[in-house]
């Protein structure tokens, strides 16, 4: 076990030592640490954090490491919320994501906004997945627009799984993650689990489903409506959405963006906003993120549609 809390060539330790100011050494079974008392306690307590959750059968990597250390920054240990599949265990790994899993455990329809690598699309898959086994609802409805063909999807080659797919990739990857193969196969053959585009929502009613928009801020005003209100009894929705990469043509408005503006303040939504802070992809992604909006910020604001 402490090979896996001490990492590939100690990497844990090496990242813990880089963020806290400390020296971590090992002799045996134990672990020795120096440094600023403060930085000594919050040292031990990553790692006893770390050590609990290998205790308890569940995997370790580096994006867990800095999520602790996230979580000991704040004064928050970060323990207890957790998304159960039959994959893996998956824990908050930041604040944010941490404000949106207890979203998701409370509310009916969440809004998850913000960018890329924050697990906006990820943890929400894996709270779908959690309730589809414990039969809390009865099946799984993944669905994005697929904007860069302007939905017109019969201009592409192959049938319409062939057609579809390249758009839906992430949905699939979310899946694979959090169920075996055979599971999944067998789930979107019987229907419990459909992923399609979001032009094939229309007419329909969701119900004992639990629905999950993603892309969001490339549907039109009209489409996104028009899913907000198939959700049927017993349905649940999350809609995600980064609205600094709006993909529709110029002058279209984002129907996430005239969503928020009309629905914030009503009883029953939740609205979780991401911050560059809560980018659980490599560290590099967090920083790019930043140097982006530090750059769109000091731009001229040209020819911007309104919202």
């Amino acid at each position: 076990m402490l090979p896996a809390l001490f990492g590939r060539h100690d990497q844990h330790l090496a990242r813990i030592e880089q963020a806290l100011g400390v020296s971590i050494s090992s002799r045996g079974n134990r672990l020795a640490i120096k440094g600023d008392p403060a930085a000594q306690a919050t040292a031990r307590q990553v790692l006893e954090t770390l050590y609990r959750r290998l205790k308890a059968g569940e995997e370790v990597a580096m994006g867990d490491v800095e999520g602790v250390l996230r979580f000991a920054a704040s004064d928050d240990g970060g323990d207890g919320l957790t998304i159960r599949t039959k994959r893996r265990t998956i824990a908050p790994r930041s604040l944010g994501q941490r404000a949106y899993l207890e979203a998701l455990e409370e509310y009916d329809l969440v809004f998850g906004l913000g960018p890329a690598g924050t697990g906006k699309t990820y943890l929400a898959v894996a709270k779908a997945v959690s309730l589809l086994m414990r039969g809390e609802v009865a099946r799984i409805v993944l669905s994005r627009p697929a904007v860069e063909a302007g939905e017109r999807l019969g201009f592409l080659p192959g049938d319409l799984k062939e057609k579809v797919d390249p758009y839906l990739r992430p949905l699939y990857d979310a899946l694979y993650d959090m169920l075996p193969a055979e599971q999944v196969y067998r789930r979107l053959e019987s229907g419990e689990i459909e992923i399609a585009p979001l032009a094939f929502m229309r007419g329909r009613t969701l119900s004992h489903a639990f629905v999950i928009l993603d892309e969001a801020q490339n549907t039109t005003p009209m489409q996104m409506k028009m899913l907000l209100t198939r959700l049927g009894e017993g349905s649940r929705m999350v809609v995600t959405g980064d609205l600094s990469q709006i993909d529709l043509p110029v002058g279209g408005q984002s129907g996430l963006r005239n969503a928020l503006a009309i629905l914030r303040g009503v009883e029953g939504i939740a609205f979780v906003e991401f911050t560059d802070a809560d980018v659980v992809r490599h560290p590099l992604v967090s920083r790019m993120v930043r140097a982006y909006e530090r750059h769109e910020a000091n731009q001229p604001q040209r020819g911007k549609p309104s919202p």
